[in-house]
C-alpha cells in the first residue's frame, strides 16, 4: 500500500507542476542555443529537443511545422521542449516565443550527420581532387553545413557560437584549410541525390587528434588504460582553478628523469655527435630503418654554415611542422618549442648566439603516437638572415634515439587549454555543445593518431561510441567509420603490421554492432600523402554504407569480408561475405597481397586464385596452411574486389590476439 500511495503523490506533484507550468507568464529574455538559427536543419521521425535560456519561471513556447511545445525555464534559467515528430520538407519557420517571438527562417526537416575526426575528416574540399570543378558545382540548397569551431575545454561546455550556411560554391570554400570536409559534403552530397531529403552536416573534427579527447571523462573511467589519465586531468583542471600552475615544473622533470640527451648535453655544440646515425630531412622518421613503427624520444643535430656578415646578427630558423613535440636549440641555447604536429616551427635566434662558420642546431622531439619527427618539405627547413637570404637546412641530419615512449611513458598533461590531445577536452568543447541534439547517425574518420595503440583502440573506439549514443539520446544511432587508407612505403614483404592492426581494430568495431559500418579505403590512399585527396570515394563508399544499414536499401555497399577458411590438403579455401555480383582481380590479372604460413607462423607470399565466391590460397613453401593474411601492411598491394567495385578490407584468418 506503501508503494502504491508513493506513486499516487509522484503522480500529483506532476500534475500541480504541470499546472504551474501552464499559468507561469512568458518567459523573459528568451536565447535559444546556438545550434537553433536560419538555415538549419532539425532531424525528422523522432521527438526534436530544442533549448535555451531564459528568465526563470516563465513559460516558453516553440512552434515549427503545424507542431508545437512549450516548456517553464528553471530556476536556473534553463528551458527545453521537446517536438513531436517531424516530416521531412521545408523551408519551415521555427518560432520561439516567449514575451517577444523569434522567428527562425528557413529551417528544414531532414537528417542530421555529426561528421567528426581528425585531419583527413577536417580536410576540406578546396584541399581534395578536382577541387575548383567540385567547388563551382556545390550548390545544394537542401544541404546544410554547420562547421563546429576548434574548442578545448576542461568542463562539458553547453553552447557553440556559429551559424548553419546553405551549401554552395562559396560555404563549402569557406574556412580553415580549404573549406568544410571533403569526406562529409561528399558523404552528404551522395545520402541527397539517393534520398531526396534535406541533409545537415555537423563538422566537428581536429587534425592529430587522439580517440580518447572524443570521449568523455565518465566513459573513459570504465577503462583502466584511462583511469589514471582521467584522474590526472581532474587534478590538472582543480590545480588550474586555484591557481596552481606546476606543468612547466612537472614537465622538466619529466625530461630529466626520461631523456638521456638532455642529462648528457646532447645540445652542446661541443658534444661529439659523430657516431650518431643520419637521416635525410624532411621526413617521418617512421620511414627509416629501426623506427618504422617507433613511438618516443629521437634527437636531431644539423651543422649550419653562417656567412661571415651574419655573425652577431637576429636570425630566423624554420624547420616546418614537427610530429609531435620538439625543444629547438642554437648552439646548445633552447629557443623554444610546440606541441602540435602541423604546426611549422619558427624560431627567433639571438644575435649574440650567433657566429661565423658553423654553427649546431640541437632538435629534440617526442612522438606520442602515429608519424614522428620533422616532416614538412624542403623549402620550410631553411635559416634566414637579416638581410632575407637564406640556408637550406634540407638534408641529411645526424639523429640518435633517446628512450622508447613504451618504457618512460607519456608525459604530463599540459595545460587543458592550450593541448587537444588530452582525455575528454574535445568531447567537452566539440560534442558536449551538441547535445542533446536531435541526429540520424555520425560518420568517423580517425585513428591515425591511435595507431600504436591498436589492441587498445578496440576497447576504446566502441567505449566512444556507446558513450555518444547514450549522450545524444536518440538511441543506437548508426556510426559509420572510414578504415584508414594506405600510407607510407608500399608493401615489400608478405606481412607487415603498423596501421594494419588499427584497421583490423576498426574492423572489429563494426562486425560487433549492427548498426556500426565499415568504409574500407586501402586502395585510394597515397605512400607520401597521410591526407590522400580522392574524398569522393571516401564520401562514396560511407554513403552506401548508410543508405544499407541506416536507411534499410537492398544494395551492395561493402566489398568482400573475410567469412571463413577450410584447409584442403596445400590448400586454404577463403570463403567471403558482401560478394556482390562476384569476385574479381582489380584491374585484371592475377589476385595480389595474400600471404600463407603453416604450423611456424613463418607468411610467405601466396598464389591466389578466384573459384567461384571463393579464394584458393596455396604456396609451394607451406605444406599445410595454418593461417592467411590479405593486405597486412601500412600500404597494401591487395587487389580483391566484387563486381560493384568496392575493395575487400585486410584481414588474418589466425586469431587476433586480445593483448
Amino acid at each position: 500500500m506503501k508503494a502504491r500511495w508513493s506513486g499516487i503523490a509522484a503522480f500529483a506533484a506532476v500534475v500541480f507542476a504541470l499546472a504551474v507550468g501552464c499559468q507561469a507568464a512568458p518567459a523573459t529574455n528568451v536565447k535559444p542555443n546556438g545550434l537553433f538559427d536560419d538555415h538549419m536543419v532539425l532531424q525528422r521521425g523522432v521527438a526534436v529537443p530544442v533549448w535555451g535560456t531564459a528568465d526563470p519561471g516563465g513559460t516558453v513556447t516553440v512552434s515549427v511545422a503545424g507542431k508545437t511545445a512549450s516548456a517553464v525555464a528553471d530556476a536556473e534559467g534553463r528551458w527545453m521542449v521537446r517536438l513531436p515528430a517531424l516530416e521531412a520538407g521545408g523551408p519551415h519557420e521555427l518560432s520561439i516565443a516567449g514575451a517577444k517571438r523569434l522567428t527562425l527562417k528557413d529551417v528544414l526537416v531532414g537528417d542530421v550527420w555529426i561528421c567528426s575526426g581528425q585531419s583527413n575528416m577536417e580536410q576540406g574540399i578546396g584541399a581534395c581532387a578536382d577541387a575548383k570543378e567540385e567547388i563551382a558545382h556545390a550548390d545544394h540548397p537542401a544541404i546544410r553545413l554547420f562547421l563546429v569551431p576548434h574548442k578545448i575545454a576542461a568542463e562539458p561546455q553547453t553552447t557553440v557560437d556559429v551559424s548553419w550556411k546553405v551549401c554552395s560554391p562559396e560555404t563549402v570554400a569557406d574556412g580553415g584549410w580549404a573549406g568544410f570536409s571533403g569526406a562529409a559534403y561528399y558523404f552528404g552530397r551522395t545520402l541527397h541525390r539517393e534520398l531526396g531529403v534535406p541533409i545537415g552536416l555537423i563538422q566537428t573534427c581536429w587534425g592529430g587528434t587522439v580517440a580518447e579527447a572524443w570521449t568523455s571523462a565518465e566513459a573513459l573511467q570504465t577503462m583502466p588504460d584511462f583511469r589514471d589519465a582521467v584522474a590526472q586531468f581532474r587534478q590538472r583542471v582543480e590545480d588550474m582553478r586555484k591557481g596552481r600552475d606546476t606543468f612547466e615544473k612537472r614537465m622538466a622533470e619529466w625530461w630529466r628523469k626520461n631523456d638521456t640527451g638532455s642529462t648528457q648535453g646532447w645540445a652542446a655544440p661541443t658534444f661529439d655527435a659523430s657516431d650518431w646515425k643520419t637521416m635525410t630531412v624532411p621526413q617521418n622518421w617512421e620511414k627509416v630503418a629501426g623506427l618504422a613503427q617507433f613511438d618516443g624520444l629521437v634527437w636531431f643535430r644539423c651543422d649550419a654554415d653562417v656567412p661571415a656578415d651574419w655573425a652577431g646578427k637576429d636570425l630566423v630558423l624554420e624547420l616546418g611542422p614537427i610530429d609531435d613535440r620538439d625543444t629547438t636549440f642554437f648552439n646548445g641555447v633552447a629557443l623554444g618549442g610546440k606541441d602540435n604536429w602541423m604546426a611549422p616551427r619558427r624560431y627567433t635566434v639571438p644575435g649574440k648566439l650567433v657566429k661565423a662558420g658553423t654553427n649546431v642546431i640541437a632538435v629534440r622531439v617526442l612522438d606520442t603516437a602515429g608519424g614522428g619527427g620533422i616532416h614538412g618539405s624542403p623549402d620550410q627547413l631553411k635559416l634566414s638572415g637579416p638581410s632575407g637570404a637564406a640556408v637550406s637546412l634540407a638534408g641529411r641530419w645526424r639523429y640518435k634515439v633517446s628512450a622508447p615512449l613504451a618504457k618512460i611513458g607519456n608525459p604530463p598533461v599540459r595545460d587543458v587549454g592550450t593541448n587537444p590531445n588530452v582525455v575528454t577536452v574535445l568531447y567537452n568543447g566539440m560534442i558536449a555543445p551538441l547535445l542533446p541534439v536531435a541526429i540520424k547517425g555520425a560518420i568517423w574518420y580517425q585513428g591515425e593518431s591511435n595507431a600504436g595503440r591498436a589492441m587498445q583502440y578496440r576497447r576504446l573506439l566502441p567505449t566512444m561510441i556507446r558513450d555518444w549514443r547514450n549522450r545524444f539520446g536518440v538511441g543506437d544511432f548508426p556510426f559509420f567509420i572510414v578504415q584508414l587508407a594506405n600510407f607510407r612505403g608500399v608493401q615489400t614483404t608478405p606481412v607487415q603490421p603498423g596501421w594494419a592492426e588499427l584497421r583490423e581494430a576498426q574492423l572489429l568495431a563494426a562486425q560487433a554492432d549492427s548498426k556500426v559500418g565499415l568504409a574500407v579505403i586501402t586502395d585510394i590512399g597515397d605512400a607520401g600523402d597521410i591526407h590522400p585527396k580522392n574524398k569522393q570515394d571516401v564520401g562514396k563508399r560511407l554513403g552506401l554504407s548508410a543508405l544499407a544499414v541506416a536507411y534499410g536499401k537492398k544494395i551492395v555497399y561493402s566489398g568482400p569480408e573475410y567469412r571463413s577458411m577450410k584447409v584442403d590438403g596445400r590448400k586454404a579455401v577463403l570463403r567471403f561475405d558482401h560478394v556482390g555480383g562476384g569476385l574479381v582481380a582489380g584491374g585484371g590479372g592475377k589476385l595480389k597481397g595474400f600471404a600463407v604460413a603453416g604450423e611456424d607462423r613463418a607468411f610467405h607470399w601466396a598464389d591466389a586464385t578466384i573459384q567461384g565466391d571463393t579464394v584458393v590460397v596455396t604456396s609451394p613453401e607451406v605444406a599445410a596452411p595454418m593461417a592467411v593474411r590479405y593486405n597486412w601492411a601500412n600500404n597494401p598491394i591487395g587487389n580483391l574486389y566484387n563486381k560493384e567495385g568496392l575493395p575487400a578490407g585486410p584481414f588474418r584468418t589466425d586469431v587476433p590476439p586480445t593483448e
